[in-house]
């Protein structure tokens, strides 16, 4: 399989070239050209209550479309629903790479997903309060996520901390940790303009976008005609 990624970071477009028999899951709609491929459509791995859990509260669909090229090869264009960029992830046995609700693309046909819920903390991030957990138990995988804005990996070294708004966290590896908490005091959190955070800890990788779909949102709303 060969990755070309074009027109990042704002609008990345992700093609795969897929030799004979070579597949890529990816979500429904992510599709935006193939050639020499087929597309079945089934449910993601994890068995049917993981993925109805997955659809519900992790913010990704039910099922999942898997691209297969035929005996002269193929390729597959995929590009996620928000401006912004791709980056992919490869996945050892026993590995984890947790992913925020929304920023799952495509992945290995080896590598699964279910959710992970973070706790009664997350549901006052003002984020999904799941993440979405890529792991693969048949050998090496590879995972594709998406970013609003453009993304960039942020290194934890032991004895650091490092803190992110939620809106702007796409990913990070297993082993860190995290806590929720705020910037400041609740005057801060009140009229600061910041929310909560996630201070992160450990050893490893974090992902940030550069952009916030909430802020994006709450920056819109007052333009939206209000229902009489």
């Amino acid at each position: 399989m060969q990755e070309t990624l074009e027109f990042n970071p704002s609008y990345s477009m992700l093609t795969l070239t897929l030799g004979a028999g070579e597949a890529v899951k990816a979500e429904p709609g992510a599709m935006v050209a193939q050639s020499g491929v087929e597309m079945t459509t089934g449910m993601g791995g994890g068995g049917f209550f993981k993925n109805v859990m997955k659809s519900m509260v992790g913010g990704e669909s039910f099922f999942l479309n898997t691209f297969t090229a035929s005996g002269a090869g193929g390729w597959v264009s995929l590009a996620p629903s928000a401006p912004g960029d791709i980056a992919w992830f490869d996945l050892n046995p026993g590995q984890n790479l947790f992913i925020q609700g929304g920023s799952f693309l495509a992945c290995t046909t080896n590598v699964e997903t279910d959710t992970k819920f973070q706790g009664f903390k997350g549901l006052f991030s003002g984020e999904s309060a799941f993440f979405i957990r890529a792991f693969s138990e048949a050998g090496a995988g590879r995972v594709y996520y998406n970013s609003f804005g453009a993304v960039k990996e942020v290194p934890i070294q032991a004895g650091q901390t490092i803190t992110v708004d939620t809106g702007h966290v796409v990913a990070f590896t297993d082993n860190v940790q995290y806590q929720v908490g705020k910037v400041g005091g609740l005057k801060s959190l009140a009229f600061g303009g910041e929310g909560l955070v996630m201070h992160f800890s450990g050893e490893g990788s974090v992902w940030i976008q550069t952009r916030n779909m909430g802020a994006l949102a709450a920056s819109l709303s007052p333009f939206f005609p209000s229902s009489s």
